[in-house]
């Protein structure tokens, strides 16, 4: 869940429509000949995808000890850890080369935590959940690797918007940054067109909640 503090109240973001919009995102993209890419829909469908796997927390949602609900950055390590089998499963028979994608997403997102023990199992195991499903895919590993920056690029766009995050963000040969309800990117990869933002949200107040059945049953 994507949490917003806005003054007195809390904004609930579920990761599939954080998801959803990074998608409607790429798909007005014009940079890097995404348009007319070869595996242009694949690329799509992981963008709209990639967190799928976080429905089931969404559903249950989370709270610490003292009952403050968590995001998906605060909630423990097994549970950011968990979601991405799912993801990935999820996808790896209808499109092996969408899940590859999704595993990588995985393996990227949380590549500042690879030397940490208690994340060796989940990147040995991600790692051979990505080349497996490239291997069913035909897929090149130097494919992928162009490829994956633009799912990464929605990701960050999205994640910007539904954080409300105001810090200026530097990706793969663009800059972004959050100006009131503006999302403004540069150099422009819209070709002048105004792309419209919009993400559902539930509005909670700014409280504790005691469990995450409290929770549930408040949103």
């Amino acid at each position: 869940m994507i949490i917003q503090l806005r003054k007195a109240h809390l904004l609930l973001i579920t990761q599939p429509d954080h998801a959803a919009l990074a998608g409607r995102i790429m798909r007005a993209w014009t940079l890097g000949r995404l348009p007319d890419h070869p595996r242009r829909e694949e690329i799509l469908a992981a963008t709209d995808h990639h967190d799928n796997g976080w429905q089931e927390e969404d559903t249950e949602l989370h709270v610490n000890e003292s009952g403050d609900p968590l995001d998906f950055v605060a909630v423990p390590p097994h549970v950011k850890q968990r979601i991405w089998r799912r993801a990935a499963g999820r996808w790896a028979a209808r499109s092996p080369y969408v899940a590859a994608l999704i595993a990588q997403h995985a393996l990227t997102v949380h590549a500042p935590l690879a030397q940490d023990p208690s994340w060796g199992s989940f990147f040995r195991v991600m790692t051979r959940t990505r080349d497996e499903l490239l291997a069913r895919s035909g897929v090149t590993p130097e494919d992928l690797a162009a490829d994956y920056p633009f799912v990464r690029t929605g990701d960050q766009l999205s994640l910007i918007f539904c954080n409300g995050w105001t810090a200026p963000l530097t990706g793969i040969g663009y800059k972004a940054i959050l100006s009131g309800i503006t999302l403004q990117i540069t150099p422009d990869p819209f070709t002048g067109v105004r792309v419209p933002l919009e993400v559902t949200a539930r509005s909670l107040p700014a409280a504790r909640y005691g469990s995450a059945a409290g929770l549930r049953a408040a949103l």
